[in-house]
């Protein structure tokens, strides 16, 4: 089936009992036992079933099938949020005195967690001068767990060569972690290119109506832990805290996911709701068609932008010029995610101004819903980095970030015009676009 059809289709059937046709929402903290040896039996993991809803629910499964089948993976686990997503990821492969090796364009929370509460626990992450594989290499030593990477970079827009970085992963025995929040499955697969895991916020562009929190980590089920066994004992020995379980015997190809769930969601609880996840499974229904309009609007968006003498420059991996547009060639199809920056002639103070002044363009902090949001990473998102931090995180001071969504497109340039207008500059507008 095709990404259209998956979204709407793959992971469920119809209810066996009522024949719903919609996903029933299964609002049940457990589920009953037919016996003691049937209890038994669950927790031992020697049947298929449900027995807690932290650890499974229904609901929820659907929407990891589903989210799995778009990615290309052999299964997933949904979490409240994409930051959980991410910390779990990250803890599935470490230990105390491991490192990960990262790109430095990160999203703001992202780069905490990486700068401030791993290492806190024993876990060093190392930041790479840049996205280019060879800046990731020399990091790499006997005590890294993984290297990872944003697909499309939020906010820096910079798209990173998922099958390079994974080669140089692969060559040193680490996994490719992605986050793949921003390009969405619709405009890019990692796991195709190397990628081993992936990780979404869900509330953004995969929700799509900026209504619900979650995460979700999918496991391509390709990366050999068997191995790699003196670098990942936690899947090829006994887990003394689930009945000496070992998990590549039991689980195969599927080891990181289920000790992701049998560990970190089952122990520390970071549960996606039921009801998020059939709200989220109503976003992922029109996800194709609505990544097909923003991709769209965004290019106009960004037309215009450029060509008003109002602007000072424009980030768009659309534009030919961009460093980034033989990589969206290659991993997007051509097609520029519509999570676009650019900064108001004037430097921070005027784009202060054009920020205050939107109208139809929400100012929020997040990204990937149907109406188009703007923000301003130095005094958001990023405010807890130096500016040192923020140049190689990709932010400038004066940088303003666009998600462009599905309203008409020429209601969408008028408002950002108006903006424009407000700044006080004498320059440009409607008629100078392209």
């Amino acid at each position: 089936m095709r990404d259209a059809t998956i979204a709407i289709h793959s992971g469920y059937e119809v209810d066996p009992t009522t024949k719903a046709v919609a996903v029933p929402i299964y609002q049940t903290v457990a589920y009953a036992f037919d016996s003691a040896d049937h209890g038994a039996a669950l927790f031992n993991l020697e049947v298929d079933g449900f027995r807690y809803s932290r650890i499974s629910n229904p609901t929820t499964a659907v929407l990891e099938r589903r989210v799995a089948a778009l990615e290309g993976g052999v299964e997933a686990l949904c979490v409240s949020s994409g930051q959980a997503a991410l910390n779990y990821a990250a803890l599935n492969v470490s230990e105390l005195g491991s490192n990960i090796v990262s790109v430095p364009q990160l999203y703001g929370t992202t780069y905490t967690l990486f700068a401030h509460v791993l290492p806190s626990q024993g876990i060093t992450v190392r930041f790479a001068e840049s996205d280019q594989p060879d800046a990731i290499e020399p990091l790499i030593d006997d005590r890294t767990r993984a290297v990872f990477c944003e697909s499309v970079g939020n906010p820096a827009g910079n798209i990173c060569d998922i099958a390079a970085l994974a080669e140089v992963a692969h060559r040193h025995g680490v996994p490719l972690i992605v986050d793949n929040t921003v390009a969405t499955p619709i405009l890019l697969k990692p796991i195709e290119h190397g990628a081993d895991v992936v990780v979404h916020s869900l509330t953004k562009f995969m929700g799509g109506h900026g209504t619900t929190l979650g995460g979700i980590i999918v496991d391509s089920g390709k990366f050999p832990w068997r191995e790699h066994a003196d670098r990942f004992p936690m899947f090829n020995r006994p887990d003394a805290s689930y009945h000496g379980l070992i998990y590549v015997e039991h689980f195969k190809e599927a080891a990181y996911i289920a000790r992701c769930r049998s560990v970190y969601q089952r122990t520390t609880g970071a549960v996606l709701p039921p009801l998020s996840a059939f709200l989220l499974l109503q976003g992922i229904e029109t996800v194709a068609l609505r990544v097909e309009r923003h991709v769209e609007n965004a290019r106009r968006v960004a037309e215009f932008l450029r060509g008003d003498a109002r602007v000072a420059w424009v980030n768009y991996a659309g534009f030919p010029d961009s460093p980034y547009h033989a990589l969206a060639q290659r991993y997007l199809g051509g097609r520029a995610c519509s999570l676009l920056t650019f900064g108001v002639k004037g430097g921070f103070e005027a784009s202060k101004k054009f920020y205050d002044a939107l109208g139809l363009v929400k100012r929020l902090v997040n990204m990937g819903d149907a109406k188009s949001l703007a923000c301003h990473p130095a005094s958001t998102t990023h405010r807890q980095m130096s500016e040192e931090e923020q140049r190689k995180a990709g932010v400038r001071p004066e940088m303003i970030r666009l998600s462009i969504g599905i309203e008409h497109v020429d209601d969408i340039i008028a408002d950002l015009d108006q903006a424009l207008g407000a700044t006080g500059s004498d320059f440009g507008g409607l008629l100078t676009a392209p």
